[in-house]
């Protein structure tokens, strides 16, 4: 295939579902570089509960956009969306393949379609409202206030992601539009190569429930009381990846342990979910892959190269 445009590959798929060591072997044959696009990866300190890849994961091929802020801090869309693109610039400029790697839809997308997202300035007096909204009534009131106004929006944003949401909120309130239609797209300045990776839904929770159990052996509790310490507090957005709450609950008495990592297996469950609304296995730009498959990572090594 020959194409004027520099070529991204991307992996794709849902949470537990084996991205990581399938991207960085594949990274090592083809002479690549990974690009996170997991929204929860950015954050320096929050490493067990964000399955973050160890020191000898990163080791083994460069990394891009891991512990690129602290969990006070925030990264907005377009901000990813040029540091993603200039990780990508820089790779091309050294001869290397760029895999951009991760389950977060929005993130990849705004990179990959060439996104514009809505020029709207922040208004800090209209979100201490919502946010005062939110605290009035119960946590997910703005959501669901976000479903009626734009269900198409509402669908892509997880629920406890309070951020996203007020965010969804400002721009139809500040524009009078629904926020799902102000995405405006161009043409992708890559030449894309999509790879998917599933597994049957019974084996992806089975290992999703495997995944929190060890995240708790290894210290997610710990994990949580060192930010705490830190005095980040546990309404940050950044602490509103799945599991950090919940940790904080349990510091505060207010669940056991056993409850955690129940609560957090359910709800990664509807977290998979609602991935699979970015990625469709209908997507005929995606070439899906089981992991499970003998010689699956051979495989999709040759489709690549076929691909390039």
């Amino acid at each position: 295939m020959t194409t004027t445009k520099p070529p991204l590959i991307l992996i794709v798929g849902p949470t537990a579902v084996g991205k990581t060591e399938l991207a960085i072997q594949l990274a090592e044959q083809l002479n690549g570089e990974i690009i996170s696009a997991d929204s929860r990866l950015f954050y320096r300190g929050m490493d067990i509960g964000t399955a973050k890849p160890s020191r000898e994961e990163l080791a083994r091929v460069p990394h891009h956009l891991i512990d690129i802020v602290n969990p006070d801090e925030t990264l907005s869309l377009a901000v990813f969306q040029q540091k993603a693109r200039d990780a990508i610039a820089e790779i091309h400029s050294r001869n290397h393949l760029p895999f951009l790697v991760g389950g977060t839809g929005q993130y990849i997308r705004a990179v990959t379609e060439g996104w514009m997202p809505p020029e709207v300035t922040p208004n800090a007096k209209m979100r201490d409202e919502l946010e005062r909204m939110k605290e009035q009534n119960s946590p997910y009131w703005l959501h669901d206030k976000l479903r009626v106004l734009d269900p198409q929006a509402a669908e892509k944003i997880d629920a406890r992601n309070y951020r996203r949401t007020i965010r969804a909120l400002e721009v139809i309130f500040t524009t009078g539009r629904k926020f799902s239609d102000q995405r405006g797209r161009g043409d992708s300045p890559y030449h894309l190569i999509t790879v998917g990776l599933i597994r049957p839904r019974a084996e992806l929770y089975q290992r999703v429930d495997e995944r929190i159990d060890m995240m708790f052996a290894n210290g997610f509790i710990d994990e949580v009381k060192s930010l705490l310490d830190k005095d980040y507090s546990p309404a940050l957005p950044g602490m509103s990846a799945i599991g950090y709450r919940e940790c904080v609950r349990v510091i505060k008495g207010e669940l056991s342990t056993e409850q955690a990592k129940a609560e957090m297996k359910r709800v990664t469950r509807i977290f998979v979910r609602r991935q699979a609304n970015w990625f469709k296995e209908s997507d005929p730009q995606i070439r899906w892959f089981d992991p499970n498959e003998k010689d699956a990572g051979g495989e999709i090594a040759q489709f690549i190269r076929n691909s390039l």
